[in-house]
């Protein structure tokens, strides 16, 4: 008699080919995105060159005072990747459903994880790039010291990048027209910004303030910039500002899957 079979091995059996499909789409949805993306230099430029051109302009508007640049430089490393990888993401993303594509995708045999994983694994490639220029400009031309590695601030820039890329697919949802997306970097960066430490401590501003800046992930990207600014060796608080970070690219990546709508209303 043939021996029963367990129940272990039935799921086995029925999500590998399920794993193996959705991630086809996800690679081929990656590699659509990359393709209109090469027609767009436009875009290219602002992801790849814009924040290099700002960390530059920064370095020598504090020509007489580098420790001014050593002081907020890695800050500003982390920043600059997140606030262009919103843009580009939220309006390539709005774009799409705008145009119909995403209709059109969407009903394919295509899911909306599928898809947003997609746009994420394409726009992440995109970051390394972005962040690799970014650091090696920063450490190698501009002088930045820092006293840890710097392969550990390559590490938080990209982070923050994927963060960025998480909060536009996230916002584009929301937006009817580029403007609209363009709208909401006011409502979701800038309180960031001004929150995240880099103009003063978290701990000198008024309790309230501190509170909200505390569960913001822009103020984690800017402390673990810090801490690998001061430290030699990796610190417990550098490793729970990666896991924040990570944590809350994770998060949004996965409300943006739930709240993606085929078309604008």
């Amino acid at each position: 008699m043939n021996a029963p079979t367990t129940p272990a091995t039935v799921p086995a059996t029925v999500s590998a080919p399920r794993l193996a499909h959705s991630l086809s789409r996800v690679l081929a949805t990656a590699a659509r995105v990359l393709r209109q993306l090469r027609h767009d230099p436009r875009s290219i430029a602002l992801m790849l060159l814009v924040p290099c051109l700002m960390l530059f302009l920064l370095r020598y508007v504090f020509d007489g005072s580098p420790q001014t640049f050593d002081a907020i430089g890695a800050s500003l490393l982390g920043i600059f990747p997140l606030i262009t990888m919103f843009l580009i993401t939220s309006i390539a993303t709005l774009r799409e459903r705008t145009s119909g594509t995403l209709e059109r995708l969407l009903a394919m045999p295509l899911g909306k994880a599928d898809l947003i994983a997609g746009y994420a694994l394409a726009f992440g490639l995109l970051a390394v790039v972005q962040s690799a220029l970014a650091t090696g400009l920063a450490v190698w031309f501009l002088g930045l010291d820092v006293v840890g590695s710097a392969w550990l601030l390559l590490l938080v820039a990209l982070l923050d990048a994927l963060l960025g890329t998480a909060l536009g697919l996230f916002v584009s949802a929301f937006a009817a027209s580029e403007f609209q997306a363009v709208q909401f970097m006011p409502a979701v960066i800038f309180p960031q910004l001004l929150l995240c430490g880099l103009f003063t401590a978290r701990g000198n501003m008024q309790p309230v303030l501190e509170g909200i800046s505390n569960v913001l992930p822009m103020s984690y990207a800017v402390d673990g910039m810090n801490e690998v600014l001061r430290h030699t060796d990796v610190t417990a608080d550098f490793l729970r500002d990666v896991l924040v970070v990570s944590a809350c690219a994770l998060l949004v990546l996965s409300l943006g899957a739930a709240t993606l709508r085929r078309r604008t209303a």
